[in-house]
């Protein structure tokens, strides 16, 4: 008998006490050893992402096997429907943030005071003219405070850590200063006169260490904050309806079917539907487009977006965690706990990289001795690859560029599912569009007014509205928008299958199928069907006064968009259901190429273009908004849904677009090819610096002070080089 599917639980652990990639790798290890667990564990948002079996694994049995591994661990509640802060944020979402708030002021504090004693020991140390009677001894109690108090940051870790076999960053900053510190006592206890001490080596590098992992921590606070920008933007709470009152509730307490009160100036409290009232709402923060969008009676409206003007009541229809916004933050963190292909490599790296290190330094030092240099030297030389070697930079290269990246593209609407999405990015060469909704507006609009002998276009058109006003066609809507003025009419007369009459001016106006022949507007009309338009006759008393074409918009920002796209290396495609004119009219408009038009195409069909290109060598991206583009957005590279879109289509594509344009197309390939680019940048730059410089410092070249300040730096630039993304606009 077939068992049924084991139903798994998620949830996220908020992991403190890391201090390198090779923490965040060996606890993976630990937590994927349990039955039914699958975890990720991401160093730079020091949180856990597990997946498990209930019936084998609590989540108290996690955070146990955490905590047995010398680290701390605490389940993250849940940013939107989880217990509430006095903030109206989750209490336990705020834990991960206080602890690194302490944690960068405790380095502050320790840094500074390390940097005041350091300093003297450099100085007396390296200038001669400075050292007094037994200055070594002075030097020496000095070094003694900064090596046991600031530098018990990195020996504790090394010490959580051997104890359970495992080596990583620490372990080489210990083994380091600790060598040099114990030869400085040995040189002055036991070892001749005129022996070399390191004393401002321990001190000098611990200082800059700590700096360095300070600089570190302030950091990944700052490159989290897009996403917690984002996840604060909710309504605190809401004017609820209760009876023939308004009671003010928190946000937590709205339930789906509860009436509220959105008034001017005040954030929507969660995504609903207009009951009453009307008003242009501010929705930057969900698309990036600054422009208010008109909402009325049976209008949809998204949670924080801001009321401008009017008094609307909205009916909620999703509450807490199925809210937009909550949707949104939930994707942008499953982004940034993820890892990309990328990063799995250099989280291989690192579980050999530091016992490795250990290997070289002692071989540098058994080198050094058996050519003959002095034991000083071949110490010098084996400490320097020690310090230089720490893999810190090489384990912040991937994440903190995602975590910038991924939060800055929210702040933009530009939601990207995940870190194996950056690669796709760089690797597509076509791009596929659906027309409807995606490169159009999916609204019928006039596309040309012809008028005959003795007409003006104008005219035209606004007798054609006198007579559409009385109508609900979306055809007849189409003419009434686009005329400048709508006379009055009488004797309005709808006319099925044939179009309605109405007088106007104490003439009978008639709009539809033309009755007789339409003389030299003939082939206008003939030409404007063919080219897939709606063509529409005008008579007045029974002569043609002339002929208007409606078809669906293209958005303004189309043609734009597609000329970007051909400008990233894309080649463009349209993929319609329409039929062969109407196709050829839209990208004729946008400048797609007709060759690589295909129209009157079923779902199974678009899917089955997608294969082709996909045979024919191509990277394929496809850009759509309709249940009729789920299967295509799912078989393409790269898929790309229109955030005004069907939610079988946003799940089925990786990058949701919550503005629904083009140009929101573009601009998340660029954000996302600029973050791979930047991500490759910093693991050059780490994989560089440990290349080159490990050498260098086997060779003796190095001194292990400034082979400390080197590496502190090192992380610095790779964080800061990918906090850069933050200023990323459109184009």
């Amino acid at each position: 008998m077939t068992q049924p599917p084991v139903a798994l639980q998620h949830i996220e652990l908020g992991v403190t006490g890391m201090t390198c990639s090779s923490c965040s790798s060996r606890i993976q290890r630990k937590l994927n050893k349990l039955d039914g667990v699958d975890a990720s564990v991401n160093y730079s948002t020091e949180t856990a992402t597990v997946s498990f079996d209930p019936s084998s694994t609590s989540t108290q049995l996690l955070i146990d096997e955490v905590r047995a591994a010398g680290y701390d661990a605490f389940e993250m509640g849940d940013e939107n429907g989880g217990e509430a802060g006095e903030d109206g944020g989750s209490s336990t979402s705020n834990a991960l943030d206080e602890a690194r708030d302490e944690e960068a002021e405790y380095l502050k504090r320790t840094t500074i005071w390390s940097a005041l004693v350091s300093l003297p020991v450099m100085l007396v140390s390296m200038i001669h003219g400075l050292q007094f009677p037994n200055w070594e001894f002075a030097a020496l109690a000095a070094t003694t405070l900064v090596f046991f108090s600031a530098g018990s940051v990195f020996h504790r870790a090394t010490w959580v850590n051997l104890k359970h076999g495992a080596m990583t960053m620490d372990t080489l900053i210990t083994l380091g200063t600790s060598a040099a510190y114990l030869w400085s006592i040995w040189a002055l206890f036991v070892g001749g006169p005129g022996e070399p001490v390191y004393l401002e080596t321990a001190c000098v590098v611990i200082t800059f260490l700590l700096l360095g992992r300070w600089f570190e921590t302030r950091a990944k606070g700052q490159s989290s904050e897009a996403l917690r920008e984002l996840l604060s933007m909710g309504a605190k709470d809401a004017a609820v309806i209760r009876g023939d009152k308004e009671v003010r509730v928190p946000i937590s307490q709205v339930v789906v079917g509860d009436r509220f009160v959105v008034r001017p100036g005040e954030k929507v409290a969660t995504d609903g539907r207009v009951i009453s009232g009307h008003s242009a709402i501010d929705e930057s923060m969900l698309t990036g487009e600054s422009v208010p969008v008109e909402v009325g009676e049976g209008s949809m409206v998204t949670g924080a977006t801001l009321n401008t003007s009017g008094r609307l009541v909205v009916e909620a229809t999703r509450v807490g965690s199925e809210t937009t916004l909550a949707q949104m933050g939930q994707l942008v963190k499953d982004a940034q706990a993820g890892k990309a292909p990328v990063e799995r490599l250099v989280d291989r790296i690192s579980q050999v990289f530091v016992p490795t290190v250990v290997v070289v330094s002692l071989i540098t030092l058994v080198g050094h001795l058996l050519v003959g240099h002095a034991v000083e030297d071949a110490f010098t030389a084996a400490v320097a690859v020690l310090i230089i070697a720490c893999p810190c930079a090489l384990g912040l290269a991937t994440p903190t560029a995602i975590l910038v990246g991924t939060g800055r593209g929210a702040q933009m609407g530009l939601l990207i599912k995940g870190p194996d999405v950056l690669e796709s990015t760089r690797q597509v060469d076509t791009v596929v569009m659906d027309k409807t909704g995606t490169v159009t507006t999916g609204q019928m609009g006039v596309a040309d007014v012809l008028p005959g002998p003795g007409y003006e276009a104008d005219e035209v058109l606004r007798l054609a509205a006198g007579v559409e006003a009385g109508s609900e066609h979306p055809i007849a809507q189409a003419i009434v928008e686009a005329a400048d003025e709508v006379p009055e009419a009488t004797g309005f007369e709808n006319l099925p299958g044939q179009g309605a009459s109405a007088r106007i001016d104490d003439t009978l106006v008639r709009v539809g199928r033309p009755t007789g022949e339409l003389g030299a507007l003939a082939d206008a009309f003939t030409e404007a069907e063919q080219r897939g338009a709606t063509a529409v006759a005008v008579e007045v008393d029974g002569v043609v006064a002339g002929v208007i074409a409606v078809r669906d918009t293209v958005k303004e920002d189309s043609r734009d968009a597609v000329a970007r796209l051909r400008d990233l290396g894309m080649t463009p495609h349209l993929l319609t259901g329409d039929n062969q004119g109407a196709a050829e009219a839209v990208a004729a408009e946008v400048g797609i190429d007709p060759a690589n038009v295909t129209a009157g195409v079923l779902p199974e069909d678009k899917v089955n273009v997608v294969k082709r290109l996909q045979d024919s060598g191509h990277r394929v991206a496809m850009i759509g908004d309709g249940v009729n583009d789920a299967a295509a957005l799912a078989q393409a590279d790269l898929g790309m849904a229109m955030g005004a879109g069907t939610d079988v289509a946003i799940e089925a594509s990786d990058i949701t677009l919550m503005h629904s344009s083009l140009r929101s197309a573009v601009d998340a390939i660029r954000l996302s090819r600029k973050t791979l680019k930047t991500i490759k940048g910093n693991l050059f730059w780490a994989f560089a610096y440990n290349v080159l410089l490990i050498p260098v410092a086997a060779l003796g070249f190095l001194d292990p002070m400034l082979a400390g300040i080197a590496m502190a730096f090192s992380s610095v630039f790779v964080v800061s080089n990918s906090l850069r993304l933050r200023a990323f606009k459109s184009e």
